[in-house]
C-alpha cells in the first residue's frame, strides 16, 4: 500500500469514528428525552439501536487492524491508530450506558417524577458535548480541544453531586420516595461515567498527538 493510500484510509477511519459518535451522541439524546418526557417507546428504541453501536465498534476495529498491517507504520501513525481502538471501547461503553439509562426509563415511565428534572438534562447536554468535541478533537488534531474536555469533567461532577444532595434531602423528608430516589441518582451516575468515558477519548487524543497518556 502506497503512503497516499494509507492516508486516504486513515481518512476513512476519521469518518467512522464520526459516524460512530453521532450514532453515540442520538443515543444519549434520546434516552434523555425518554427521560424527560417519560416515552418509553422512544427508550425502547435507544435499547434496540445499540447493536448497531456495537457494529460500528467491530467496522472500525476491523479497519484499524487492516492499516496496522498493511503498510509498517510510523510512530505517529501507530499512536493514531491505537488512539481510535481506545476510543471505539469508550464509545462503545457510552451506547450501553445510554441502554441502561432507557432500561430506567421504561422502568419509571408510569411514575409520577419526585421532583422536576432540572440537573440531570443539565448533565446530559454536557456530556453530549464532550463527547462531541473529544471525537473533533482527534480528527482535527486539536490538543487544546482535548484538554478543554477534560476540564469539562468538573462541570459534570458537581452536577452529580447536586442531583445526590437533592434527593438524598428528598428521602429524609420522605422515605417513601426512596426507591424512585435510588434510580434517578443511578442515571445521573450513567451520565457522569459517560463524561468520564469522554475523558478518557480525550486523554487518548493527547497520546495521539504528544505520545505521553497524561491523567488529570
Amino acid at each position: 500500500m502506497t503512503r497516499r493510500m494509507f492516508e486516504e484510509q486513515l481518512k476513512e477511519l476519521h469518518n467512522s469514528l464520526i459516524d460512530m459518535g453521532a450514532q453515540v451522541e442520538r443515543a444519549i439524546n434520546d434516552a434523555t428525552e425518554a427521560l424527560v418526557d417519560q416515552d418509553a417507546v422512544l427508550a425502547r428504541a435507544v435499547i434496540d439501536r445499540e447493536d448497531e453501536i456495537d457494529d460500528k465498534e467491530k467496522e472500525i476495529e476491523s479497519m484499524c487492524l487492516k492499516l496496522m498491517l498493511s503498510q509498517q507504520p510510523v510512530a505517529r501513525d501507530f499512536r493514531l491508530i491505537s488512539t481510535a481502538l481506545k476510543m471505539i471501547t469508550d464509545m462503545e461503553r457510552i451506547g450501553d450506558q445510554a441502554s441502561d439509562i432507557s432500561e430506567l426509563c421504561i422502568l419509571l415511565s408510569g411514575q409520577s417524577y419526585i421532583k422536576k428534572l432540572d440537573h440531570i438534562p443539565l448533565m446530559a447536554r454536557e456530556t453530549v458535548s464532550m463527547v462531541t468535541d473529544s471525537i473533533d478533537a482527534f480528527v482535527k488534531n486539536d490538543i487544546e480541544l482535548a484538554r478543554e474536555v477534560v476540564r469539562r469533567d468538573d462541570v459534570v461532577d458537581n452536577l452529580f453531586d447536586e442531583i445526590k444532595d437533592d434527593l438524598i434531602k428528598l428521602v429524609h423528608e420522605d422515605t417513601a420516595k426512596g426507591e424512585q430516589a435510588f434510580d434517578l441518582l443511578q442515571i445521573a451516575k450513567y451520565y457522569e461515567r459517560i463524561g468520564d468515558h469522554s475523558v478518557n477519548i480525550a486523554e487518548w487524543v493527547i497520546f495521539s498527538i504528544t505520545g505521553v497518556h497524561e491523567h488529570f
